[in-house]
């Protein structure tokens, strides 16, 4: 395939990515809306995906669990507490309470929390402009929270919107952390062994909070529009954005890659309006350029585009230090 192709074919999979992405937050609220416990789905979506990621072994490389340091192993296993448990249980939980428009704005402030993460983690430098995006972003984030409280203290403590806003912002922390943690081990393996892996662990992980809500689901409640979005969460949410995520990471740079997050809000906000009758106010566009604000400073102010080769090993572009 040539390099023109294999770039159309990444941002073509990118844009998929952030379709599917965008779509999951109005389709996922709907199934949850009693037929569906928000834990017993995030059980449905960690077990289907791990059991897909199993189909592809053959293609994973020659890595066995076994065989691969102790410490990696014991790294998997942290992943996956913070990149399948803690993750998708404080997501589906605050979605639950939130609105998808909401959710969708307080995810773009992922950048910001893999810069703090790496810089806790890693010790990655903090620049002047980047303490500015932190500050800006972690001021959308609250404004949202405390205005789905009415503006009223107590109202934090007792608000399933602002409840459900803090919620996210806890999935797209803990899934920032998950990015830094998993740096190291996605240019060392292969990326189809370590995802596997990371779902394996998940589904254990997830099991004594999902099984049990598994027993209370009124099966006579599901229909033919709830076993789509179950199927649509599995397949597409999970499993197939983290195929095209890789497809992307082996053409572009993370930069770009990462910067398709931004289009969530946007298909989520499109698709609300039009399917799921929610209108936008005022204190989701303040929030939400504060967000978007904080991610540009963050991200892309004073950023130089320039071309990192992949190392001889690894499908994932080295870094200057």
């Amino acid at each position: 395939m040539s390099s023109s192709r294999a770039i159309l074919l990444a941002h073509f999979a990118l844009l998929g990515v952030a379709i599917i992405y965008g779509s999951s937050f109005l389709i996922a609220k709907g199934a949850m809306q009693g037929a569906v416990p928000p834990r017993a789905f995030i059980q449905f979506r960690v077990t289907g995906a791990a059991l897909l990621f199993w189909s592809l072994s053959p293609f994973s490389g020659k890595d066995r669990f076994l065989s691969i340091p102790i410490k990696d192993r014991l790294l998997l296993a942290i992943c996956a507490a913070f990149g399948v448990t803690t993750n998708m249980l404080f997501f589906f939980e605050g979605l639950k309470m939130t609105t998808p428009v909401n959710a969708s704005i307080m995810m773009v402030s992922g950048p910001i929390a893999v810069l703090v993460a790496g810089a806790i983690l890693v010790k990655e430098r903090i620049t002047t402009p980047k303490i500015l995006g932190i500050l800006m972003g972690a001021l959308g984030a609250f404004w949202l929270i405390f205005s789905g409280a009415g503006f009223d203290i107590s109202g934090l403590f007792e608000s399933d919107v602002a409840k459900g806003n803090f919620f996210v912002l806890i999935n797209a922390s803990s899934y920032a952390v998950y990015l830094v943690l998993i740096k190291p081990l996605m240019s060392k393996y292969n990326a189809l062994f370590v995802i596997r892996w990371v779902f394996t662990f998940g589904v254990l992980f997830v099991l004594p909070f999902g099984g049990p809500q598994l027993l209370e689901i009124d099966w006579s409640l599901w229909n033919r529009s709830i076993i789509w979005a179950v199927v649509f969460v599995v397949i597409g949410t999970t499993f197939l954005t983290y195929l095209g995520n890789i497809i992307a990471l082996k053409t572009l740079h993370p930069a770009t890659v990462g910067a398709y997050i931004y289009l969530q809000p946007l298909f989520a906000s499109l698709l609300s309006l039009y399917f799921g009758g929610e209108s936008w106010n005022i204190h989701m566009l303040i929030g939400g350029i504060a967000i978007f604000s904080g991610v540009y400073f963050v991200s892309f102010y004073g950023y130089k585009r320039k071309l990192y080769p992949l190392s001889k090993t690894s499908d994932t572009p080295t870094f200057p230090r």
